[in-house]
C-alpha cells in the first residue's frame, strides 16, 4: 500500500509540473492573494475531475480524443502567451485575458489536460483510482499556488519583463505540447 501511495505521489507530482509552471507565467499579472488562492482551488478542482472523466472515457478514446486535447491545448497556450507579449507593447494597459472568472476555468482546464490522459491510462475504478485523484488534486493545488507566487514576487522584481517572461514561458509551452521533444 505504501509503494503504491509514493508511486501515485509521484505521478501527482509529474502531472502537477505543467500548473506550476504556467502559473509562474500568470503569475506575472498583478494577482492578489484571494486570487491565487481561489486559482489553486479551482485548478485543484479540475485536476479532481479531469482524471475522472479520463477512467470514464477509458481507453477506446485515448488515442483520439488525449490528442486532440493535447493539441488544442497547445494553440491555447500560444494564443494566451502571445496576447499576454502584445499587451506590453499596446498603449491601453488593459489586457483581453485575465485571471480571473472564465480566464480562471480556462487556464484550469489547460493546465490540466495531461490529467485526463492519466485518467485514460488508469482505467480503473475503485480505491486506487480515488487515491489518485485525491493525490492529483491535492498536489495540483499546492504547486499552482506555489508557482503563482513566485511569478508574483518576480513581476514585483521585473515589471514589465516579467510579464513578458510569463508570456514566453505560456508560449514555449503551448509549443512543447504541439512538438514533442525527443529528450
Amino acid at each position: 500500500m505504501l509503494a503504491e501511495i509514493v508511486t501515485v505521489m509521484i505521478m501527482a507530482f509529474a502531472v502537477s509540473m505543467d500548473a506550476f509552471s504556467i502559473s509562474i507565467g500568470m503569475g506575472a499579472y498583478k494577482i492578489r492573494l484571494r486570487q491565487i488562492f481561489y486559482i489553486g482551488l479551482v485548478v485543484g478542482i479540475f485536476h479532481l475531475l479531469m482524471p475522472l472523466l479520463g477512467i470514464f472515457a477509458g481507453h477506446l478514446l485515448s488515442g483520439t480524443f488525449g490528442g486532440i486535447a493535447i493539441y488544442i491545448g497547445g494553440i491555447l497556450l500560444i494564443i494566451l502567451g502571445l496576447q499576454m507579449v502584445l499587451t506590453i507593447f499596446r498603449s491601453d494597459a488593459g489586457s483581453t485575458f485575465m485571471p480571473v472568472g472564465w480566464g480562471v476555468l480556462l487556464f484550469s482546464f489547460l493546465v490540466s489536460i495531461d490529467s485526463f490522459s492519466a485518467g485514460l491510462s488508469l482505467g480503473i475504478f475503485g480505491a486506487k483510482a480515488a487515491l489518485a485523484v485525491i493525490c492529483f488534486s491535492a498536489m495540483s493545488v499546492g504547486m499552482t499556488w506555489c508557482g503563482l507566487l513566485i511569478g508574483r514576487k518576480m513581476q514585483n522584481m521585473l515589471g514589465v519583463y516579467g510579464e513578458l517572461l510569463g508570456g514566453i514561458i505560456l508560449i514555449a509551452y503551448g509549443i512543447k505540447l504541439l512538438v514533442p521533444f525527443p529528450w
